[in-house]
This record gives structure tokens, C-alpha cells and sequence, in this order.
């Protein structure tokens, strides 16, 4: 008897942003940079940091009840969730269980992963296959940082580059046309120096600051970004005329950009949100994807790219049918 294969179908999409918001002229009071100087290098303008009272998983919880409300699904539905996050509220339990209970829908598999930037796609291509092996039926997948906890404010060079948010998205096993079509994942672990967090329970017992080398970062993001995507479109036998929509890491406009010339992929195609929201790390895909959405952009039957480059470095791509 030949079995009917399964795909993991974006069922509602949420997001959720800290209260305070703020502006490059608002930074420039604390931080010896100018706006002119954050948008010529990265094409941000805003970035919103978590009051005291926010959290990663209080965040991770208004997106993931969002996304729930999108999909018109009770959180008694969801058997999984999944939480990629590098700033959990505690070292241990995992955030997703604070989501998970927040929500109540205790009893099922909740888990963190930590890919940094990529962590959504990780997350995602885990869910993916737990569906489609029948180990999980439906999926709370969700993207969530308060990076500003680990920021050092007195860095001009990477203070700017980040904030803080969420996003989340329902994945439930159908068959048919829609759903994930490829994933490809990689990590090279030899670049820990060029962005990492100088710090950490069994190293210093301190959480540490974020330490980056930009050039480095950007020379390998634009590298292994358009490697993958080439990768990925590859596996679906698609061309970059076939995508309607990219939804990219938000770290820099100006990666986003030299990426999508490499691939000759139409700018107009590009969801764009760096200017708004900065560099959320994992939140960053979701919540780009969730604003299109949202808008009404990205539309059901539409075939979209989700790509991503993080510390590790740890990099991927999903081709997705909505």
C-alpha cells in the first residue's frame, strides 16, 4: 500500500514587539553613533528593547497566541512546540515549557534550540520532520530574543545592530500542495570568533556580551547565504523566477541586498523590516514573515523562501508553498 506523504503546512503566522521602541536619534543620546551612520552601514532605523517586565518567553507567548488566533486552533491543539531562542529566560528549564504552560497545553514535546539567527530554520525543519514521521501532528514553531540582555551598550559597533521580538508560526501535517518543499542546514563551527558571547555557565558562569567582527560576518553571510539558496532551489528543481516572496534574515540591508543581486532575484520580491525592527536574531524570520503576511503580501498558494545566517556560524534555507 503506498503511503500518502505528509507536509507541514503554515497554518497562522504572530508576532509580538517590547513596548518601548527606538529610534537612532534616540540612541545617538546614549551611544556615541549618529543615525546617519547606523543607515548607511545596515538600513536600520528603529529597533524595540524589552522593558524589565518583558521577557524571551513573554514575547514567545503573545506571538504564539496570535498565531494560534490566525490559524483557528485552540492551544489544546498544538502537541509540540519548539523555541529557538539564544536568550532563554533561565538556563534551564527550556523557554517552550513557560510557553507551553502559559498557554496550557501542558503534556506534549516542548523544547529549545539554540542556532542563534538560523535558530527558526533549525526549529522548523525539526517540527517539519516530526510531522511528517507522524511523531507530532500540529507545531508551535517559534523565533524569540531579548538580545538587548546581552548587548554591551558601550559598543557602538554592535549595539545598534539589534533587537528585540518575536515570532511564531502553526505547522500541522496535510496532504497536498502546500507546505515545506526543501530545507538545507549547515554549520561551520571554526568561526566562533568572528560572533559569539564571551561568556556562559560552564566557561565564566556569567551570560556574558555579544562580540562580533562585521566584515568577516558579512563577507561569509553573503557567501553561504547564496550558496544555500542556490542549494534549496536545487532540491524543488524552481528558479529564482518562481519565487514570489523572500523573507531573509533581517541583520543588515545591505547583506539582503548584495545577496538578492548574486541571485538575481527581483528586489521588489524581498520582504524587508531591518529599517523597523533591527537585527532580532531568531525572531527575526518569523516576524518578517508574519508582517507580509499580515499586510497581505505573502497570500495562500504563494512560493516563499525563508533564509538565515547566525553565530556558529549556523546557516539555512526552507522553500515553502503558503
Amino acid at each position: 500500500m503506498t503511503q500518502v506523504a505528509l507536509r507541514a503546512v503554515i497554518k497562522g503566522t504572530g508576532s509580538a514587539l517590547p513596548r518601548s521602541r527606538v529610534s537612532n536619534a534616540e540612541l545617538a543620546n546614549k551611544v556615541d553613533t549618529t543615525d546617519a551612520w547606523i543607515t548607511e552601514r545596515t538600513g536600520i532605523k528603529f529597533r524595540h528593547i524589552a522593558e524589565p517586565d518583558e521577557t524571551t518567553s513573554s514575547l514567545a507567548i503573545e506571538a504564539s497566541r496570535k498565531a494560534l488566533d490566525a490559524a483557528g486552533m485552540a492551544a489544546g491543539d498544538i502537541d509540540l512546540i519548539i523555541l529557538a531562542t539564544a536568550t532563554p529566560d533561565q538556563t534551564f528549564p527550556a523557554s517552550a515549557t513557560i510557553v507551553q504552560h502559559a498557554l496550557g497545553c501542558n503534556g506534549g514535546v516542548a523544547f529549545d534550540v539554540a542556532a542563534v539567527c538560523s535558530g527558526f530554520l533549525y526549529a522548523f525543519s525539526v517540527a517539519e520532520s516530526m510531522i511528517r514521521a507522524g511523531s507530532a501532528h500540529n507545531a508551535l514553531v517559534i523565533g524569540a530574543e531579548t538580545f538587548s540582555r546581552i548587548l554591551d551598550w558601550e559598543d557602538r559597533t554592535t549595539c545598534v545592530l539589534f533587537g528585540d521580538g518575536a515570532g511564531a508560526v502553526v505547522l500541522s501535517g496535510e496532504v497536498g500542495t502546500r507546505g515545506a518543499l526543501a530545507t538545507k542546514l549547515h554549520a561551520d563551527g571554526q568561526h566562533n570568533e568572528l560572533l559569539y558571547v564571551d561568556g556562559g555557565p560552564s566557561t565564566t558562569g556569567t551570560v556574558g556580551k555579544l562580540r562580533m567582527k562585521g566584515r568577516e560576518v558579512f563577507r561569509h553571510a553573503v557567501t553561504n547565504l547564496t550558496s544555500v539558496l542556490h542549494e534549496v532551489l536545487a532540491a524543488t528543481e524552481l528558479t529564482p523566477a518562481d519565487i514570489d516572496w523572500v523573507v531573509p534574515h533581517q541583520a543588515n540591508a545591505r547583506i539582503i541586498e548584495a545577496t538578492a543581486k548574486k541571485l538575481a532575484l527581483d528586489p521588489s520580491k524581498v520582504v524587508l523590516t531591518v529599517d523597523q525592527h533591527a537585527n532580532t536574531s531568531a525572531a527575526s524570520v518569523p516576524l518578517a514573515l508574519d508582517v507580509a503576511v499580515r499586510d497581505g503580501r505573502i497570500k495562500a498558494g504563494d512560493i516563499v523562501v525563508l533564509e538565515a545566517m547566525g553565530g556558529g556560524f549556523t546557516w539555512g534555507a526552507s522553500i515553502i508553498r503558503m
